[in-house]
């Protein structure tokens, strides 16, 4: 055993879909610099650096799913089918780090329907080298350590955000000094357990930059390009109900680092690499607009000429939104506009104590067309008390505007006012796995064969606006001729007529890899509706009008 080896962990994920340039594993590099300042030699095994997937079985609790996603769809009208395993089996990482021979093993625990592949990594690491501490960290451990801590082969979690309580764990344990002085730590002690509060960075000044060279970039790439991470600011001022970052949960505050240790970060990293793409993880990136437009100038001058991309995918809030930040943005590499929208129902956003951004929403859609920019817009659906009809509404709002329509199937994130409620209302599922979108965890106002609908009514729509992008127009109606196989093989020509059959019958029918045609499951009083409707609107593409 190395006593200044330490090894940070990001575990597979077990899901229908893997979205590659969401998980860089910045948040273990922003620890690992911590650690190295202790004088610690520190690795990161990002367990998702690898195009390896495995399809797995639908884990029992599932099972209510397979009518939803039992069959193949090979039309743009597709939600999910494949479970799989993505990144390295356990077992490679437990060899892993049996020939590393760290004295103590850190794991990101971030999204609780994957603590699960957290736990089995601990047991599988814990197999292979028992020697070994292991450490959880992340959003799921900070809200459950108790839970956490029942599995045998977890030593210690650490609460709230990790950068100083990991390298000051680390050093402890060498030392053997008193534990009970690391901030956010909990642990085993005798029957029961040792649990602080959870601790939050309160000085960005002091914030050390991400050891962003233990990262396998040459994984993140996007065109041949490194695609990096930025994360600007941590917290949120907004009270919204559904969020476990928002100033009404049990999160930090919300804080903005020094612009020009982001500029620094960034810099470090083009010195390195080719960046075509970065990606900027904050849940309010233009709240301050003076800091926004300080920032990005300095962006717009680093990357002069050099066609990089800009993204900001967490989605930003309307209001904040105005022509000096859209042009900007624009001039910096940005290509398209992720706007959090959350509904329009006015009963709706008093539920998810969110202001009505319709206005600023509209004006914002305004400036993009005027600035060449895409739009993805979101709402959310199937949220506690929220009903199929409120949110069938937002999409057909969205059916007129020019912009994707992004609709989110509501998941209760630990630490906000709506999983509290959950909780207390007895609304929440049996298994931890399935609080995500994928699984409708909530079969509530809105129930699951409606929540369902919903989605695939979101995929109907952004194809017919893909449509009116590329040919002008949605092809008419016509019947459904009874036929067993599709016409055509190609995904478009497939697609366009089973929504031509849609837009007659109102069954969504879906296409197997054996070019079968079959009906999915939905719910024909919402569709009835949207049919009825789309016919007497206006539907706007996505691209900029001539």
């Amino acid at each position: 055993m190395n006593r200044s080896k330490v090894i940070l962990v990001q575990p597979p994920i077990e899901d229908f879909y893997l979205t590659k340039k969401r998980t860089i594993p910045y948040g273990l590099a922003s620890i690992a610099a911590y650690i190295r300042e202790k004088g610690f030699s520190v690795e990161i095994l990002d367990s998702l650096a690898t195009g390896k997937s495995k399809i797995i079985e639908y884990p029992d609790e599932f099972s209510f799913l397979l009518p939803f996603y039992g069959k193949k769809d090979v039309t743009a009208f597709s939600l999910f089918h494949e479970y799989k395993h993505f990144g390295y089996s356990y077992e490679h990482i437990g060899k892993k780090i049996r020939a590393k021979e760290p004295f103590i093993v850190g794991i990101s625990s971030l999204f609780t329907p994957y603590e699960n592949a957290a736990l089995k990594t601990a047991k599988t690491i814990k197999k292979f080298y028992p020697h070994c501490k292991i450490v959880l960290g992340g959003h799921h451990p900070t809200f459950f350590p108790e839970k956490v801590l029942t599995c045998p082969e977890v030593d210690f979690v650490l609460r709230g955000e990790g950068e100083k309580s990991m390298a000051l764990l680390c050093d402890a344990l060498k030392k053997g000094t008193d534990l009970k002085q690391i901030p956010g730590i909990a642990f085993k002690e005798k029957n029961s357990f040792y649990i602080s509060d959870p601790t939050w960075i309160k000085d960005f000044n002091r914030l050390s930059l991400p050891a962003s060279d233990l990262i396998n970039y040459n994984f993140y790439q996007r065109k041949n390009k490194s695609s990096i991470m930025v994360v600007s600011s941590r917290g949120c001022p907004m009270q919204c109900s559904y969020c476990s970052v928002s100033a009404s949960s049990s999160h930090g505050p919300f804080r903005q680092r020094k612009i020009k240790d982001i500029i620094m970060e960034i810099k470090r990293q083009a010195e390195i690499h080719n960046i075509g793409f970065i990606d900027f993880e904050d849940e309010n990136l233009c709240l301050n607009k003076q800091w926004f437009l300080k920032l990005f100038l300095k962006i717009k001058k680093l990357f002069a000429d050099k066609n990089v991309e800009l993204r900001a995918m967490n989605g930003l809030y309307p209001p904040a939104i105005d022509e000096d930040i859209v042009s900007l943005m624009k001039a910096s590499g940005f290509k398209a506009l992720n706007l959090s929208l959350g509904s329009t129902s006015k009963n709706q956003l008093k539920k998810f104590k969110r202001h009505d951004v319709t206005a600023s929403f509209e004006h914002a859609l305004f400036l993009a067309e005027k600035y060449d920019l895409d739009c993805v817009s979101y709402i959310i659906a199937a949220a506690p008390g929220q009903t199929a009809q409120s949110s069938l509404e937002d999409l057909l709002y969205l059916a007129q505007k020019r912009t994707l329509a992004g609709l989110s199937i509501y998941y209760p994130a630990p630490g906000s006012l709506d999983y509290q409620f959950c909780e207390t209302n007895h609304m929440l599922p049996d298994h931890f796995s399935l609080m995500r979108s994928t699984a409708f965890p909530l079969n509530n106002t809105t129930s699951r064969i409606e929540a369902v609908t919903l989605l695939r009514l979101s995929r109907i729509l952004n194809f017919m606006k893909y449509l009116i992008d590329t040919k002008g127009d949605i092809p008419e109606s016509k019947p459904f001729c009874g036929q067993e196989k599709a016409s055509s093989l190609n995904r478009q020509d497939s697609s366009e007529e089973l929504l031509q059959w849609f837009l007659h019958d109102g069954k969504i029918r879906g296409v197997d890899p054996g070019e079968r045609i079959y009906i999915h499951i939905a719910d024909k009083s919402l569709i009835k509706k949207f049919i009825q409707q789309i016919k007497t609107i206006p539907i706007a593409g996505i691209k900029k009008s001539v």
